[in-house]
């Protein structure tokens, strides 16, 4: 693995304002840490942190950092970016050592056409990063795995998986990180009683949530059908018989 040289300056302040003077010096800040060393703020610039996301390793990148005549082998463990022009706000390193291992993740790529997805089945990848334990200069720029010959119903677990000389996954054995699915079968809709009128069930009782005036509705048709009036209202008072005059 080639080693990445960054440049970084002692950092006395701290804060948004001192931030915002730093991007304006053309600068960003940045912390380095590690297990045996405390927490140090430094100041790098923002084409340093650019050119590790551009390597081939990305963030896996071991770089050797110069901070005032000390030199600090680390690994970039996080960073932020300006959300619209994608510029590069921060950065966090973590120190390493070049003879212990580190966890790091890696992509994960399946190469091919899975004989399963070509009869109409879906290749489904469980992982798309994995998490690996190794010494720095073995990390790998990529874990693949030829899925070729997977057919419907087969899965890849880690222990499938052809990883390099000292590299290993920290994932179960057993555990799946591909496979070739059935596609799920549609259901087909259910038309029973699709020309039913709404809000009836069977036995002629009210359907639950159907309104009042619904079913008031509904019982003065069927009164009207059978012949029979509708109950009076207070407005349909008959007027009174007039009274024979005596002659």
């Amino acid at each position: 693995m080639d080693i990445i040289k960054l440049d970084a300056n002692l950092r006395s302040q701290s804060g948004k304002t001192s931030a915002r003077r730093l991007r304006r010096e053309g600068r960003i800040p940045a912390i380095a840490y590690g297990k045996e060393l405390p927490s140090v703020s430094l100041a790098v610039t923002p084409r340093g942190l650019t050119d590790i996301l551009k390597s081939a390793h990305g963030q896996n990148t071991v770089v050797e950092l110069s901070v005032e005549q000390k030199k600090l082998t680390v690994l970039l463990r996080e960073y932020t970016v300006h959300p619209v022009t994608r510029e590069p706000l921060h950065a966090d390193f973590v120190e390493i050592k070049l003879d212990q291992p580190v966890d790091v993740e890696v992509p994960f790529v399946c190469k091919g056409k899975a004989a399963g997805v070509v009869l109409g089945g879906i290749l489904r990848q469980v992982y798309r990063r994995l998490p690996i334990r190794c010494l720095p200069e073995q990390i790998p720029v990529v874990i693949e795995h030829d899925v070729t010959a997977l057919n419907l119903g087969d899965h890849v677990k880690t222990a499938d998986l052809g990883l390099p000389k000292g590299v290993t996954v920290r994932l179960p054995p057993d555990q799946t990180v591909a496979g070739v699915v059935a596609p799920e079968k549609e259901k087909p809709e259910d038309v029973e009683g699709a020309a039913a009128v709404p809000g009836a069930v069977p036995g002629g009782s009210q359907a639950p949530g159907a309104t009042p005036a619904a079913t008031a509705a509904g019982a003065t048709a069927a009164a009207a059908a059978g012949g029979k009036d509708a109950p009076a209202g207070k407005d349909d008072k008959k007027a009174p018989a007039a009274k024979d005059k005596k002659k």
